[in-house]
């Protein structure tokens, strides 16, 4: 093979030296994150959105669903810190003996789901899932069952109607059971995208992205 793509190498070990920088992106989604709930509930210390607002300009709707992408990457990021023993920083490698950051790639990890899964607030993400499931099983079977079987089926019933009720019933199991086991975190995303307390996730990614990209050390190391 001409070209051989490294999964680890290309991408999983860089990533996991980028948790610092990760962490200051984490820090600016949370703000924009903060600016974009301000703006729906027209107060920054409002709780409840009693109904959809509108005024959010297109622009700054566009910039939260950002949030998938950092929040995939940040996921990736501590999870590879975790794996290969990747200091999260230049600094911090050079300052510490240690490789990895424990308190830093958990903290990517939780914060990472939390930013990828606060777009999907305002999408029917369950739906979704259903959708691209059903559709996925129903192309591999369509694929897979010989023609001598559909012609068998055919006797009985349009093998259409087959696969239109094999596609309903796997859009309501997979689209049900993703939405049981999503809205734990969906409520979890939604409380702490209060904008006071998105504040101050971001400030403090802020934080240890500073001292861990420039100081070399962590939070963790005073508390």
């Amino acid at each position: 093979m001409i070209f051989a793509w490294d999964f680890t190498e290309n991408l999983l070990k860089p990533l996991g030296k980028l948790g610092g920088f990760m962490l200051l992106i984490l820090g600016i989604m949370w703000i924009i994150y903060a600016i974009y709930e301000t703006k729906r509930r027209k107060s920054f210390k409002k709780r409840k959105i009693e109904s959809w607002d509108f005024d959010v300009t297109k622009f700054l709707k566009a910039l939260t669903y950002l949030g998938f992408i950092v929040g995939l990457l940040s996921i990736i990021s501590g999870v590879a810190g975790l794996m290969f023993n990747t200091p999260p920083s230049v600094a911090y490698e050079l300052n510490s003996e240690n490789g990895r950051n424990m308190f830093t790639s958990i903290f990517l990890i939780i914060f990472g789901v939390f930013t990828f899964l606060k777009p999907a607030n305002d999408l029917p993400i369950a739906s979704l899932i259903g959708v691209l499931a059903a559709t996925g099983i129903v192309i591999i079977l369509v694929l897979a069952i010989p023609d001598q079987l559909v012609q068998v089926i055919a006797v009985f019933v349009n093998p259409k109607i087959v696969l239109v009720i094999l596609f309903v019933i796997i859009f309501a199991i997979v689209a049900l059971t993703a939405k049981f086991y999503m809205s734990g975190f969906m409520a979890v995303s939604k409380i702490i995208s209060w904008p006071p307390l998105a504040v101050i996730f971001a400030i403090f990614c802020f934080i240890q992205g500073f001292l861990l990209l420039v100081v070399g050390t962590s939070i963790s190391g005073y508390f």
